[in-house]
């Protein structure tokens, strides 16, 4: 196990209480709709239903597990109301390791890859300058050193943001005046990454979700000129979303993997909302691994995605 070790005691019970909302939401709910049941049937199906899509999991996910404990019930007879949670718990986690990757335990890097260049893209107001703070951290106490780069120079409030951040986690922050072309900043942060021989860059970009084919295209670029520097860069494409949108985050993530190689996500803010279930949808619908989410607004508070102790935490 690494220094940030998900099953660690302290993070266990921060899951625990990052997810409160959700967990209550959702059992309190099942819990009226099992009254009186002493099975499994039809009408207890489709409140599950019901509760599992207004908990934001969406209605593919709902549906295929609905499905799978439809599948149990026929297969084991008879099903009690009793048994419904354990039921549950054990098929989202069974459909979640389907669907995504096991990710590590603790915040290490590729040795082949140094600097580890991690670009960061998601619409203003979902965390994305927090999460890259609480990411820098994390690294950094996991020994790794740091380089950010403020390629978000549209609004100067974004490049003030990375500069207190990294003030305060003690890693230098790499930037150039408003309006500086985005691509000329990451360039100089992977140049300035590799003289200090970094081991994780963390780049910002602009939070704008303009258009598709502007946001591509100014993404494409900053790629093509960090590789410019560093060949396969960047490794990873981190897409942050604001957990508490629901179904908004969805829309967020089509938007964003159809316009670049988003190959990570973050999910933010589940602490403050019952619609922590949008984890599961959207590990289930987009076959790109949630890597990082948000239960809180400690700094320690970004921890690994872990599926099951995440559904173990919810049940």
């Amino acid at each position: 196990m690494g220094l940030f070790s998900f099953f660690s005691r302290d993070k266990k019970e921060s899951l625990d209480q990052g997810l409160a909302k959700t967990k209550e939401s959702v059992f309190s709910r099942l819990s009226k709709a099992i009254i009186g049941k002493s099975k499994v049937d039809e009408d207890v199906l489709d409140n599950l239903e019901e509760i599992l899509v207004s908990s934001d999991v969406g209605v593919e996910t709902t549906l295929r597990i609905v499905e799978r404990v439809q599948a149990r019930v026929a297969r084991d007879k008879f099903v009690g109301t009793d048994q419904l949670n354990t039921i549950l718990k054990e098929e989202i986690a069974s459909l979640l390791s389907e669907n995504t990757l096991t990710a590590t335990d603790d915040f290490t890097i590729p040795k082949d890859k140094r600097p580890y260049v991690i670009m960061v893209v998601g619409v203003n107001g979902v965390g994305k300058t927090t999460t890259i703070g609480k990411l820098a951290y994390q690294f950094k106490q996991a020994g790794q050193s740091v380089v950010l780069g403020a390629a978000d120079t549209f609004r100067a409030a974004a490049i003030e943001q990375i500069v207190i951040w990294g003030e305060r986690v003690g890693v230098p922050v790499i930037t150039q005046k408003m309006g500086s072309d985005p691509a000329s900043v990451a360039f100089d942060t992977l140049n300035a990454a590799i003289n200090r021989n970094a081991d994780v860059v963390i780049i910002d970009t602009a939070g704008r979700l303009h258009n598709k084919i502007n946001l591509m295209n100014e993404l494409t670029k900053i790629s093509r000129v960090m590789q410019k520097v560093i060949p396969d860069a960047p490794h990873e494409i981190l897409l942050v979303l604001d957990g508490s949108t629901g179904q908004n985050a969805f829309e967020q993530a089509k938007q964003f993997t159809a316009a670049t190689a988003v190959n990570a996500l973050a999910i933010t803010k589940l602490d403050g909302t019952a619609k922590g279930g949008v984890v599961i949808g959207i590990s289930d619908q987009f076959k790109i691994p949630v890597k990082y989410i948000g239960i809180g607004e400690k700094i320690t508070d970004l921890q690994i995605f872990n599926k099951l102790e995440f559904v173990d935490s919810l049940f």
